[in-house]
């Protein structure tokens, strides 16, 4: 009975003694990711206080925590909605580009990855390290042969020189891989013995079972692609068919700065995004952990 007594409460010290560590983990994760999040809205309140306020009062002060409400007007507003400016122009064709890019480039992606997952071939495993390689290397190395490659095909300004390169993304193509491999095999041979072709497999059994990974892999993309800036600078000449982050840097240049446009554009530019989100979040960690397991 003593050594009963004994073990009883060696039992009853050692899990207290868990249950500290653990609540100090969770305490300390709280603490994290709180600051994280202050990181991560302080930007966006600054801005947003920012789109209330004259432009003058940015070259003057900069951004600055300070709302200043005796400062607020909706007159930055109004320019946006009714000035004379291309803005929702840029906003369109965003938001087009965006949509065919993040359709287009999960549809690719999910072919060639499921090549990879369910698929027996020969130099199989050496094509995916060279998936693997490409992911290494920066967009800056290829820029400028990707470049020379659009205007010898004269593409140049057009959206497919935007659109054509980046269709099969290496790391979409990763990430669906990872995530078919938990795939279980006989749901092809299923649908084979039912009749099914190879097409109307993919299309019918496997896009339905990877929709928290095109749900995780269009926010991703979507954000890549909205936020894109670089490459169409490259390719885009018309003002007419300029992306939002190039017609917003127009209105900084050496004859004038359009600040109140500026700052309240880039204000509600955050909001296509933001639905994004939204809209997919129900399927995005699903997804994420998922890919993350499988292989």
């Amino acid at each position: 009975m003593a050594d009963l007594s004994v073990m009883s409460e060696q039992a009853r010290a050692s899990y207290k003694k868990k249950k500290r560590r653990d609540n100090g983990k969770t305490a300390g994760l709280i603490i994290l990711f709180t600051i994280l999040a202050v990181l991560i809205i302080i930007p966006i309140y600054v801005l947003f206080i920012a789109s209330f306020k004259p432009g003058d009062d940015f070259v003057a002060y900069g951004l600055n925590l300070n709302p200043e409400f005796s400062k607020w007007s909706l007159v930055n507003y109004d320019l946006l909605f009714n000035g004379d400016h291309n803005y929702w122009i840029w906003f369109r064709n965003s938001i087009i580009l965006t949509v065919i890019t993040v359709v287009l480039t999960l549809l690719v992606s999910a072919f060639v990855a499921y090549g990879f997952a369910a698929y027996e071939f020969k130099g199989r495993n050496f094509l995916f390290m060279i998936v693997l390689g490409i992911m290494s290397v920066p967009f800056e190395v290829i820029m400028l042969p990707l470049y020379q490659q659009m205007s010898d095909w004269q593409l140049m300004d057009t959206y497919f020189a935007i659109v054509i390169p980046f269709l099969a993304n290496a790391s979409t193509i990763f990430f669906f891989r990872q995530y078919l491999l938990g795939m279980p095999k006989s749901l092809i041979e299923a649908g084979r013995i039912d009749g099914a072709t190879e097409y109307g497999i993919f299309f019918k059994l496997i896009i339905p079972i990877m929709k928290p990974a095109f749900a995780a892999m269009a926010i991703l993309n979507g954000m890549n692609a909205w936020n894109n800036y670089m490459w169409p600078l490259l390719v885009i000449r018309s003002e007419d068919k300029y992306t939002l982050t190039l017609g917003l840097n127009t209105l900084l240049n050496p004859y004038g700065n359009n600040y109140s446009l500026l700052i309240v554009g880039s204000c509600f530019s955050i909001i296509p995004i933001f639905i994004l989100f939204i809209a997919f979040q129900k399927y995005f960690i699903e997804g994420m952990t998922a890919g993350a397991v499988k292989g």
